[in-house]
């Protein structure tokens, strides 16, 4: 089965034309049905390395048998924080709905599962049947706990970022996200650096693994950095605040924790400088306005965790 004609047609309204190098070597592996690492670093194309064969792989279980009230998922894709989750999620929802009624596609549901949202609303979706959950893992580790959810039917999982979930120390709530699995699944990792602990980790929950390695050495860091500024720690803030009077455009700035982000907002605000902030702390109101207000230029400054910042996406930046 080749991609749906109205998946294409969104990719040409994004002006994609070709795949990137990451899909070209991802996609045949994914879709033999082989479970897979793929490392490439980001801004590489990865998420729709596994959300396109995610999507055929519903597909074909919908149109061989439908999906009844309660069922599902055909497959998951765990994302480290509630930002990367929603990025992930809002894209497979927009080839979902391209998938319509002008087209012969039967219908297929997605979920979001995230903190910070009432749960309720979020199992909502679940009782028509869904095909395809995005989620973070504390929100999806208690959904299961409590039942609300099987993945009874779960063929496909993906752990998107997974240096990123292992160094944020949600690796006991993968493993036992991955001990209420019945069946045989595929199962694909994600990385933007590979030190050794998380190829270990890795090598132990897939079988026979396929690694796809697009431009990243070993244990490497980002290496698309343009200029770095050596500071010493107790002149940080004097020597931003003094860059920032000369940068005219949009500036995003990244900061290791809460307590830092809230700290560099607040001195921002107070001289004058209109920012906004976000961190994992904040509600998903909060989020999405900061989010949405520096995207349309209203603000000047977005201040943000590195890990909240994952799948934000502002191309004037």
């Amino acid at each position: 089965m080749g991609f749906p004609q109205p998946i294409l047609n969104v990719l040409k309204a994004k002006g994609i034309s070709q795949p990137t190098p990451i899909q070209t070597q991802c996609l045949p592996v994914i879709l033999s049905g082989s479970d897979m690492i793929g490392v490439s670093s980001t801004g590489s194309g990865k998420t729709l390395a596994f959300v396109f064969p995610l999507i055929m792989i519903a597909l074909q279980e919908e149109i061989m048998m439908p999906i009844l009230s309660g069922e599902g998922p055909f497959g998951l894709i765990i994302s480290p924080s509630r930002e990367l989750a929603v990025h992930t999620h809002q894209l497979i929802a927009q080839f979902l709905a391209s998938m319509g009624d002008d087209f012969p596609y039967p219908e297929l549901r997605s979920m979001l599962c995230i903190g910070g949202v009432n749960m309720k609303a979020q199992l909502e979706i679940m009782k028509m049947g869904v095909h395809i959950v995005v989620a973070t893992p504390g929100r999806l580790k208690d959904i299961l706990g409590k039942r609300k959810m099987n993945l009874d039917q779960c063929r496909y999982l993906t752990l998107d970022e997974g240096d990123r979930l292992l160094g944020l120390g949600f690796g006991d709530d993968i493993r036992k996200i991955i001990s209420y699995f019945k069946g045989q699944r595929q199962t694909l990792v994600f990385y933007a650096t590979m030190p050794a602990e998380i190829q270990n980790f890795a090598m132990t929950g897939l079988v026979k693994p396929v690694l796809v390695n697009v431009g990243i050495r070993a244990g490497s860091a980002n290496l698309n950095v343009l200029r770095v500024k050596s500071v010493e720690e107790n002149k940080k803030n004097e020597y931003l605040f003094s860059y920032l009077q000369k940068t005219p455009s949009a500036v995003l700035i990244f900061c290791r924790n809460k307590t830092s982000v809230d700290d560099i907002h607040l001195q921002l605000l107070q001289k004058g400088i209109d920012a906004a902030a976000i961190h994992g702390y904040m509600d998903q109101e909060e989020r999405e306005y900061a989010i949405l207000s520096f995207g349309a230029g209203k603000k000047e400054v977005l201040v943000a965790t590195d890990v909240a910042s994952k799948g934000l996406d502002f191309p004037d930046i």
